[in-house]
């Protein structure tokens, strides 16, 4: 077995000095000292924990210093440019000028105008000069409190080394073979004027962008029109003169060869000043790609790692962006990535993804789509972790099943370090005998060092993005009530531009009589006081429509309620009241978006109802209610406007939008409905949706009514009333029950309340439901005990003794008793 490196970046508070300076010597031996000068570059990654090392030599007047190389993050990320004047005042022209390292923290690097930190991230800086060449090798590192005692040391070998291999070098020129005006130029050498855009290219130069010299207009658009498109871009910023400063620029991209596959090419070139009648001019050469990068470890590849890497959001975008480096260049045939929280090995990415492909004991530990499992599970893998290093297996070495099976050709395990401990492993396996090279081990330590970094920024985003999760799902409902002739799901996707949880939300409430209340709903603002007053709406209009108030009446109260808890904030609302027995429904708006109705025959309608204002704006605001009908078959979409408006559209073609993707999908599944719909949401704003499909009930329900007058016989003609009905309905083997119920109901009604008596008859799916309403809101209690001499209070007992079910709900500032009974078997 042997080692990938002496030490990665996990080691970072051991020495490193003797294994910086074992490697160094090691690479002063390769007999290819080609990309010598990159390896050592490289190194700082490895052992002085940088995530970018950048060389930088002075160009033959001295007047610049200019890139020579460039290895780890993209320089934009932190500010850095091509070139430096070195008379100017930039912390490489102070080395320069004084001979001494400069280690600069995140204050000495706030503000300044050359420097661009990442976002939430301070980042630290050694600049020290390279022995023998005039020039400097500048560090960056984004470890807290900066490079440690180990870091400079390791950093101050790496320029030493550099600097020797360096100052032998040829001087830097900008890499361009240069013509004397109107000669011709060398085979891939070519010259650009800035003002015209025209240019001259060797014939060899042309042979790589597949055209022959007559064919060649001399117009730069020719040669960008063959470039990639990806790649564009990068191209871009170097043959507009505004992009670049005076200096050098090297560059790879990629050309469509005549074949159709991508072929890579290296730009070399310098842009010159503009002299007395000639303009700013950018000559260079352009070279084969494939014979100068050194494989798969070139600066390109590392560097659009570290560009991934870097936007990045959750675990699960770091480990696709590792697999993704990893595996194409590496010819690996199974990838695994996997964070290490409290002894656990937890699996973020497989590739391949399903089972089959992995280790039985894998799969014996499989959760959803990924195993977890104890790291005590692994020995092989735990004794790794605990030494913090790399380690390659060639294929038949004994090692544990559960590892072994992973690479039975070749097995590379890799701890992702950060901030002095190990936050994940990278395992890399080979079905047939591979044997890893220096490119490859050298790829392995870059990408330990940026992975492990960004794993942990992007599992403290995923925590602080549960947390706000845990908190929006106990303030929605846990579940939607099931409705007898319909159905209903519902969505909440937070929003990933920042981390505050937000005040949308959603209900489905059951209402008496067969009806059921449809609320989504909408507070201002993402933080903690917008979900609070989201919670308390949520309530506030539960518990309004429970008590029986039609719809305006719920939203008047709503609003009602914010005005008199004074708070900065509003909210919108809309309220729907749906009959579930007829389709009627009757709908209230209060600065909310309108519903959408998806009608039987596909056809699709944002409902035109009238509305009122937010809630909380105007106390004595007026809520008009607007009748809709439903036929069975009928979707309806309620949602809030994080779903319809962006950036780039605003409500009325969002609805658009969301109508068209209504009528597309099928009504007969609503969840893959529901996903539909949000499967292209922006997430700039939270989003919450509410779909429901109206069926109509299969049995309707059979109703009849009774005011019941406050005369001395008002019992007996309810009493009659009820035989009567049941008689009509054909019911059978509950009538005396019902009758006693009838009795002892009505009778309490007469008794303890005011005011008028309504009895209620209803009959659906076998049972009969009587329901007695009155003006007060007083209801009735069972009595705990009554003597034999008590002249009173049995009704209740009697009542609940032959009903199913029996219970009381508030109406309209009264309330109604109910008892259910089933018919005797």
């Amino acid at each position: 077995m042997t080692d990938v490196a002496e030490e990665d970046a996990g080691g970072r508070g051991s020495p490193r000095r003797p294994r910086a300076e074992l490697a160094l010597k090691t690479l002063s031996t390769e007999p290819d000292a080609r990309d010598r000068p990159r390896r050592v570059l490289e190194l700082a990654l490895a052992y002085g924990g940088a995530v970018l090392a950048a060389a930088y030599t002075p160009t033959a007047d001295g007047d610049l210093l200019c890139l020579a190389g460039s290895v780890g993050a993209p320089r934009t990320l932190y500010g850095l440019r091509d070139s430096y004047p070195t008379g100017g005042r930039s912390p490489a022209a102070d080395v320069l000028r004084t001979g001494q390292a400069v280690w600069l923290g995140p204050e000495d690097l706030t503000g300044g105008p050359e420097f661009r930190r990442l976002p939430g991230e301070d980042f630290s800086m050694a600049v020290l000069p390279l022995p023998g060449t005039g020039g400097c090798l500048v560090a960056v590192g984004e470890h807290a409190g900066g490079f440690d005692p180990d870091d400079r040391t390791c950093l101050s070998l790496v320029a030493d080394a550099a600097g020797r291999l360096l100052s032998s070098a040829p001087q830097h020129t900008g890499g361009a073979e240069e013509a004397p005006p109107g000669g011709h130029l060398p085979s891939h050498a070519f010259s650009l004027a800035m003002d015209t855009g025209r240019v001259e290219a060797g014939d060899g130069l042309l042979d790589l962008f597949g055209l022959a010299p007559a064919e060649f207009d001399g117009r730069i658009e020719t040669l960008l029109a063959l470039t990639v498109p990806d790649d564009l871009p990068a191209l871009m910023s170097v043959v507009e003169a505004d992009h670049m400063s005076i200096g050098d620029r090297e560059l790879e991209f990629r050309v469509l060869s005549p074949s159709g596959r991508p072929q890579w090419l290296r730009l070399r070139g310098r842009l010159r000043p503009a002299g007395e009648g000639s303009p700013v001019r950018l000559t260079g050469t352009v070279d084969d790609a494939s014979a100068l990068r050194p494989g798969v470890t070139d600066v390109t590849r590392v560097q659009r790692l570290a560009a991934a890497l870097a936007t990045a959001g959750t675990v699960r975008d770091v480990a696709r962006a590792v697999v993704t480096a990893l595996r194409g260049p590496l010819g690996a045939d199974r990838i695994a990535f996997a964070g290490l929280e409290n002894d656990r090995l937890v699996v973020a990415a497989l590739d391949p993804p399903h089972p089959q492909a992995w280790p039985m004991a894998w799969r014996l530990e499989w959760r959803a789509e990924w195993p977890d499992a104890p790291v005590r599970a692994l020995p092989v893998l735990a004794s790794v972790l605990r030494e913090g290093r790399a380690r390659i297996w060639p294929a038949g070495t004994d090692l544990d099943p559960a590892v072994a099976e992973v690479g039975p050709g070749g097995l590379a395990l890799l701890p992702l370090p950060a901030d002095g401990r190990t936050a994940g492993v990278c395992l890399i396996g080979w079905d047939t005998p591979h044997d890893v090279g220096p490119d490859e081990r050298a790829l392995l330590t870059a990408c330990a060092g940026l992975a492990g970094q960004a794993l942990v920024r992007a599992r403290a985003f995923d925590a602080e993005h549960e947390l706000v999760a845990t908190l929006q799902r106990t303030l929605l409902p846990r579940r939607l009530a099931e409705l007898p002739g319909a159905e209903a799901v519902a969505r909440y996707l937070p929003t990933t531009a920042d981390l505050e949880v937000g005040g949308d939300w959603y209900d489905v409430i059951p209402l008496p009589d067969h009806h059921v209340a449809l609320v989504i709903g909408d507070v201002q603002g993402h933080n903690a006081g917008a979900a609070t007053l989201m919670g308390q709406m949520r309530t506030a209009v539960r518990a309004y429509a429970t008590e029986g108030h039609p719809p305006d009446v719920v939203v008047s109260h709503a609003n009602r309620l914010l005005m008199d808890m004074e708070s900065d904030l509003f909210a919108t609302c809309c309220y729907v009241d749906l009959d579930l027995v007829d389709g009627t429904a009757w709908c209230v708006r209060a600065g909310h978006l309108a519903p959408v109705l998806r009608h039987p025959d596909g056809r699709t309608e944002i409902v035109e109802i009238e509305g009122g204002p937010p809630l909380g704006v105007t106390a004595g605001a007026e809520f008009p209610m607007s009748p809709v009908g439903l036929r069975p078959g009928t979707l309806l979409a309620l949602t809030t406007d994080g779903l319809v408006e962006s950036r780039d559209a605003d409500i009325d073609v969002g609805l658009a939008r969301l109508a068209e993707a209504l009528a597309g999908c099928d009504p007969a599944r609503l969840n893959p409905a529901a996903d539909t719909l949000l499967s292209d949401a922006r997430r700039e704003d939270d989003v919450a949706l509410l779909l429901v499909r109206y069926d109509g009930m299969s049995v309707r329900p059979l109703r009849e009514s009774w005011t019941v007058w406050r005369v001395p016989e008002a019992v007996r003609h309810a009493r009659r009333f009820t035989r009567r009905t049941l008689r009509a309905w054909d019911v059978h083997g509950v009538g005396d029950a019902a009758l006693l119920v009838v009795s002892e109901l009505v009778t309490n009604a007469l008794v303890h309340t005011d005011g008028p008596v309504r009895l209620d008859l209803t009959y659906v799916g076998g049972r009969l439901r009587i329901a007695v309403a009155d003006n007060s809101p007083r209801t009735p209690a069972k009595p705990r005990s009554i003597g034999w001499s008590a002249t009173g209070g049995r009704g209740i007992l009697l009542v609940e003794a032959v009903s199913a079910a029996w219970g009381a709900v508030p109406v309209s500032g009264g309330k109604q008793v109910w008892s259910e009974i089933l018919p005797e078997q």
